[in-house]
């Protein structure tokens, strides 16, 4: 049997657009693609980029997002079309807002809301500014190792230990490069202080009619939902990874400060300042090379420990 050919990263980078393209149906409907050979459910990061998605083209007047504010409500099931209906709550001179409800059909063919989400959006103008958050001093993306090496590392380490399915999701070939300055949460069953840092980028420039600052954007909040949840679990030692929690993203939260290129590299600094009842609050700041940051996150999730039988 002949193993299958990895995709190329250009190919890899072109099934993110498409992931992220979606489709206008109707006036102010559209519908987003599904992931292929996925993993059973819908990664967070991609129905918030296809909700922010659709809300951009709704807006065709030079606005551009400056935040955004999702709830999610159910797990999406993979293989299935999302569709977005956008709520025109506001069009101003300098200010629009966009209200988008993410439905999916469940396995009785009724359409069930997944994901609600707000954005709100501005025409580019000078303001007053300061900035109050310095980029962390970590090592730069060239002195680190990607993070697939070392996935495939630990799979051929403790390939016994994994299913099948946390296997093919270690070694999945990911459009987003990332590349981690603290030592891989899910590696290590050592508390440790609830931060973290990592590099990330698309693995392939993006040209032509898809440079938009418009994509840029939904890429950063789809990377926006990797490494976020898990900061909240490292002072328990505990991991997603080795089956010993349970979890959900609860709510999402991006503010973009400014524009930024997704195929260039981008810091994600996380923490989380609180855990307790059953969930995990945590934050991040997103900044370019040049030490600018570029945008704020926010998140809550479910996070419980999981009880063995």
């Amino acid at each position: 049997m002949t193993d299958t050919p990895s995709p190329t990263p250009d190919q890899l980078v072109a099934g993110l657009i498409r992931l992220l393209t979606v489709e206008k149906r109707a006036a102010d409907i559209y519908a987003g693609p599904p992931q292929q050979d996925g993993i059973g459910r819908v990664f967070g990061g991609q129905v918030l980029a296809q909700a922010l998605q659709a809300a951009q083209a709704s807006v065709t007047d030079g606005k551009r997002a400056h935040s955004l504010h999702a709830y999610f409500l159910r797990g999406g099931r993979e293989g299935a079309p999302i569709e977005y209906r956008i709520e025109r709550d506001f069009d101003g001179r300098s200010f629009a807002n966009r209200r988008v409800v993410a439905s999916q059909e469940d396995e009785h063919g009724t359409a069930v809301p997944i994901l609600n989400l707000t954005a709100s959006f501005q025409l580019p103008e000078d303001g007053l500014e300061h900035v109050d958050s310095p980029m962390p001093d970590v090592a730069p993306p060239e002195d680190l190792r990607p993070d697939i090496a070392i996935r495939r590392e630990i799979a051929e380490q403790w390939g016994d230990k994994m299913n099948e399915a946390q296997r093919r999701l270690m070694l999945r070939p990911r459009p987003i490069e990332m590349r981690s300055i603290d030592r891989l949460h899910w590696m290590s069953s050592e508390p440790s202080e609830p931060r973290a840092h990592s590099w990330f980028r698309v693995c392939a420039p993006i040209t032509g009619a898809d440079d938009t600052p418009e994509l840029h954007r939904a890429i950063i909040t789809y990377a926006s939902d990797y490494t976020l949840l898990g900061t909240s679990a490292l002072p328990h030692g505990l991991s997603w990874m080795r089956n010993e929690l349970v979890g959900a993203s609860l709510d999402h939260a991006i503010w973009f400060h400014r524009d930024a290129r997704a195929d260039e590299w981008l810091l994600y600094a996380t923490d989380a300042p609180w855990s307790g009842s059953g969930r995990g609050f945590n934050r991040g700041r997103i900044f370019n090379q040049a030490g600018e940051l570029v945008a704020s996150v926010a998140q809550e999730g479910m996070m419980r420990k999981r009880v063995k039988k």
